[in-house]
């Protein structure tokens, strides 16, 4: 299982962490006083919760999801144990091979230092600002641009170089790379490369009214 540490609760007596599996990232909940556990995916467009339909409610209300939530964005996906769940609610999925060669590896671990920031979270601004900042100074990007390429492309092309300097390995396959992107991007409710993404559509629109 791919997930972050867990976290502590206030809104319920509990213990949350998020997990990284094959159908997006989701929020286990554990009570101290309390059996089964607690699940909701969480909403690529809204950031917010969506349980599962059989979580139970009244031991489970949004707010502790929305907490949980909150709590651990930012934190880094990791190999670890699950919460004691029950069976029927919470099933754990095998992830792709090479997720779990991803998360091990040295490389991995090096981006993640490198953009953590002192509370031990990603660090949205520092992660955005970095790769912004390569967008504006690669010539390979400005024509790119000139040359009417995607948001998608664009990224694809900075993470690459960003990822692979940062790790010293310049043999790292452009899947090991996009594999990396997932795990960091996961890391926020909303995806850790929001800014980047509209920075890179401003840039493209830009150069369209030219």
């Amino acid at each position: 299982m791919l997930r972050t540490k867990s976290v502590k609760l206030t809104v319920i007596p509990g213990v949350a962490f998020r997990i990284k599996s094959a159908d997006g990232p989701s929020i286990t909940i554990q009570r101290a006083d309390y059996e089964a556990a607690g699940i909701a995916s969480i909403s690529r467009t809204s950031g917010g919760p969506i349980p599962s339909a059989n979580t139970n409610m009244k031991m489970y209300p949004i707010e502790a999801f929305e907490e949980a939530i909150e709590k651990t964005n930012g934190l880094p996906f990791k190999r670890g144990k699950g919460a004691k769940a029950d069976k029927k609610m919470f099933k754990e999925k095998k992830e792709k091979p090479v997720e779990e060669v991803i998360i091990d590896s040295e490389e991995y671990q090096r981006v993640v230092d490198h953009y953590t920031d002192k509370n031990g979270r990603l660090s949205y601004d520092l992660l955005n600002k970095d790769f912004i900042r390569f967008a504006h100074s690669s010539s390979i990007v400005r024509k790119m641009i000139e040359e009417g390429t995607t948001v998608a492309k664009l990224r694809n092309y900075i993470s690459c170089n960003k990822i692979r300097n940062i790790t010293g390995n310049d043999k790292l396959t452009d899947k090991e790379v996009k594999k990396m992107v997932e795990l960091l991007d996961e890391t926020y409710a909303k995806g850790i490369f929001k800014e980047l993404n509209e920075e890179l559509k401003r840039m493209l629109g830009k150069n369209k009214r030219k």
